[in-house]
């Protein structure tokens, strides 16, 4: 017995002197050896003890460890590998700086980090592009697109025909959280979805998270895209852009003080529509713009950033229809090193979305917008080696317009109007750990805490039995409820209010070096919505913020992944199974009215949805040929099923499928270097055709004949499906010149197929047979466009 004891204090007190060695934090910053700019996700591996991190959203790391000699191992995707030797015995701060791969033909740039940390790591339901892939990839008339790029990955899934919008895991538009340098992006195409707003040559890094979100995110249930824009060249002063079939554009950025403060400003502009003018043709479409940012380095433990856009969309037919919309924003920021465990960021926002619409047949002029003022505060707190901190709050507050209304035109009959404006504020506090329990597991969990209420100053209408949509049993309709009052709310009074509490867990369990099983569980609340009957965002859509009868979305997602890595890295799989259930999810009564409409809870009923899938994803990163297979099998279902037994709801309270419901979606990118002046780059894209609504009969009413439809999204429209090709030629790859060039030589739906955007019935005029019409967008498009860089 006395020797148990013994041993057991001496095991107690062994333990306790490993634990209580001098422990030293090496820490600092990872920078591109080219520009300076900051590196997102750089792995950084100490392989005596196996413990690595990654630099945050800022290119912060850091990281404590007993005092020791160690081996440093820095690396990230297309950048030369570092390994550095040291003796901590004290706490360091070291800043590396990554030179580009000198990649021979036989070995090209790395598409994605296959380190062995990211195996390890309990992060699932995250993808990650490179600018430098991207780019790689052929996009509509040749210009470089960011979104269409991400509609290639795995659960995500393409609004429609023509539209930049996306959806997530079974979720709709509204669902995605877009983020550009931390603003929030309302509408992400222009010209109708033609192009998305994001210009490739300025974006830095880009991260889609379809599950696990970090508990630092919230307000939306979906997904959330998070971009980030370059921070200029603070050692020499570099220009880049490009001329294409459509649009042209320029980027310049250097040192404001060398090495201590630098710009970067691009700017974009189509001229299609001065072609038009010159053939006399009354039609016209162009947009516009510009992306800012400028840093300032006070110290080594702060630093200033100014960053911002302005885009603009203008659209006229014929002078009759005009329609003009746009996004801006503007983000000061500061970051502060408080210790080299202790990081913040410090973010002030304002962020707008306006649109407007003139319509000479109707003689109106509609304007609406959407501001939001937003603060946020974050903390990320390496305790050590095994357990990081991320904590901090958000604020943000909303002005919605839904519409400011006037007369277009001599003879418009339309009286000047304004909807009720609307307010609304957010908050949200979080705090999130990622430990590390062993070798094997690995833990990231979380808990965030949001707050949402409805402010005045508004009239709101008061319903018999809170009913604002009723149900007539003889016509066997839901129509709107007639108000028996109203009550009015003085400016910033609550209206109404809802408070969440949303969990976020994810485990890693390391089988070995090569694979590993993750699983995840998130939940999300958003609290404003899209008021739209279309599955994808358009210039017309309304935001609107929840109250007493548009309830705040809760979504809660579960999900199941395997990951490996083979041979030593040169490919990869993933695989993951998910299973996610929305509550209050809103739909609309059949003939809702959405546009210039004051009482929007009158079309509305409350109901819940689903999705559920299954996603692989089978990655070649390195040699001549790299890219992904990507397939989906999910499906995504709604039930709205009325507030009593009365009531039929929708589709007679069984469970429908979402506008959005894609049942196999299938995508395979590749690129290939042929030789050092030619690259190769190929996309082909498969999907279901989305559900749709299609009449199963008609009948005849006073000489008028009208078509009866049947059960709500039962029927599906035709097939999504494309080919897109592109070769990059550079005429002087070994130049050593400043100024380089190459031309960009694309197709888009190389077999010229028809893809539906939507299908209209109707009757022939001539046979007087019911007849159904697609509509198409686009059909093969070629494109040209010339690179530069000085």
């Amino acid at each position: 017995m006395r020797y148990k004891l013994f041993y057991s204090l001496l095991f107690v007190t062994i333990s306790f002197a490993a634990y209580s060695q001098e422990r030293f934090t090496l820490s600092g910053t990872i920078a591109s050896q080219l520009d300076n700019e900051t590196i997102i996700g750089a792995s950084i591996f100490i392989p005596e003890v196996n413990v690595g991190t990654v630099t945050n959203s800022y290119g912060f790391y850091s990281i404590t460890l007993p005092k020791g000699e160690y081996t440093i191992e820095v690396s990230y995707s297309g950048l030369e590998n570092i390994e550095e030797h040291i003796s901590l015995t004290e706490s360091i701060k070291k800043n590396f700086s990554m030179t580009e791969r000198d990649e021979s033909l036989e070995e090209v740039v790395v598409t994605a980090n296959t380190s062995t940390t990211n195996i390890r790591k309990p992060e699932m339901s995250v993808n990650k592009l490179s600018i430098a892939t991207i780019k790689k990839m052929p996009a509509v008339m040749g210009e470089v697109d960011v979104l269409k790029s991400i509609l290639t990955l795995p659960g995500v899934s393409s609004a429609q025909e023509g539209a930049t919008g996306f959806n997530v895991r079974g979720g709709s538009v509204d669902g995605n959280l877009v983020l550009l340098d931390e603003a929030v992006v309302y509408n992400t195409s222009h010209l109708f979805g033609f192009i998305s707003v994001f210009n490739a040559d300025v974006i830095k890094d880009l991260k889609l998270y379809k599950g696990g979100i970090p508990a630092n995110f919230g307000g939306r249930t979906s997904s959330v895209l998070d971009i980030y824009q370059k921070e200029g060249n603070n050692k020499e002063y570099h220009v880049n852009g490009g001329f294409g079939a459509v649009s042209s554009r320029l980027l310049v950025e250097g040192p404001i003080v060398k090495e201590k403060s630098s710009f970067v400003i691009a700017g974009r502009g189509s001229y299609a529509h001065l072609l038009l003018k010159l053939a006399d043709e009354p039609n016209s479409a162009y947009f516009y713009d510009l992306n800012a940012k400028l840093n300032y380095r006070l110290n080594d433990k702060n630093n200033l950033f100014l960053s911002g856009y302005l885009g603009k969309d203008n659209m006229s037919f014929n002078n009759v229809f005009i329609n003009n919309y746009g996004n801006s924003f503007v983000n000061l920021r500061w970051s502060h090193i408080f210790s080299d465990k202790l990081f913040s960021n410090v973010s002030a926002i304002y962020s707008n979305y306006d649109y407007g619409l003139k319509i000479k047949m109707v003689g109106i002029d509609w304007k609406s917008d959407i501001k939001n003022y937003n603060f946020k505060y974050d903390f990320k707190h390496y305790l050590s080696d095994k357990l990081n901190l991320s904590y901090g709050v958000n604020s943000i507050y909303y002005k919605f317009n839904p519409g400011t209304i006037k007369s277009f035109g001599m003879s418009s009959g339309i009286n000047p109007d304004q909807l009720a404006k609307k307010y609304g504020w957010e908050n949200a506090i979080y705090l999130s750990a990622e430990q590390k329990l062993s070798d094997e597991i690995s833990l990231n969990y979380g808990l965030r805490y949001s707050n949402f209420q409805r402010l005045g100053e508004q009239e709101v209408n008061v319903y018999a039995n809170n009913q604002a949509v009723v149900y007539n049993s003889e016509l066997h309709i839901y129509e709107a409820g007639t108000p028996t009052g109203t009550v009015k709310y003085g400016k910033n009074k609550k209206i109404t209010g809802f408070g969440n509490l949303e969990p976020r867990l994810a485990i890693s369990y390391a089988i070995n070096n090569d694979q590993s099983v993750k699983a995840s569980y998130n939940r999300m609340s958003q609290y404003i919505h899209l008021i739209s009957n279309t599955a994808s965002v358009s210039p017309l859509d309304i935001w609107a913020p929840s109250d007493r009868s548009l309830k705040p979305e809760i979504s809660d997602q579960l999900a199941l992944g395997y990951f490996r890595n083979f041979n030593s890295g040169k490919y990869s799989l993933e695989a993951e199974t998910f299973y996610k259930k929305i509550k209050n999810k809103a739909d609309y009564i059949d003939g809702a009215e959405l546009i210039a409409q004051k009482a929007i809870e009158q079309v509305l009923l409350n109901g819940e949805a689903r999705a559920y899938g299954l996603e692989v994803m089978l990655k070649k990163n390195t040699g001549k040929l790299t890219g992904w297979l990507a397939y989906t099998l999910s499906r995504a279902e709604q039930r709205t099923p009325g507030r009593s037994a009365d009531e039929p709801g929708i589709n007679n309270r069984e469970w429908y499928r979402a506008n959005y419901d894609k049942t196999h979606c299938l995508s395979l990118a590749a690129a290939f270097q042929l030789s050092k002046k030619w690259s190769l780059g190929g996309i082909f894209t498969y999907q279901t055709g989305k559900a749709a609504t299609y009449p199963v009969g008609k009948y005849q009413y006073q000489g008028i004949t009208i078509a009866n439809y049947g059960e709500r999204n039962g029927s599906s429209i035709p097939a999504y499906h494309h080919l897109d090709l592109s070769a990059t030629w550079t005429p002087k790859p070994d130049s050593k010149k400043r100024w380089k060039g190459e031309w960009v030589f694309s197709i888009y739906n190389l077999y010229n197929r028809s893809n539906a955007a939507s299908v209209m019935f109707g009757q022939n005029t001539e046979t007087g047979r019911s007849e159904a019409k697609q509509m198409s967008i686009f059909g093969i498009i070629p494109g040209v466009t010339y690179n530069f860089k000085f």
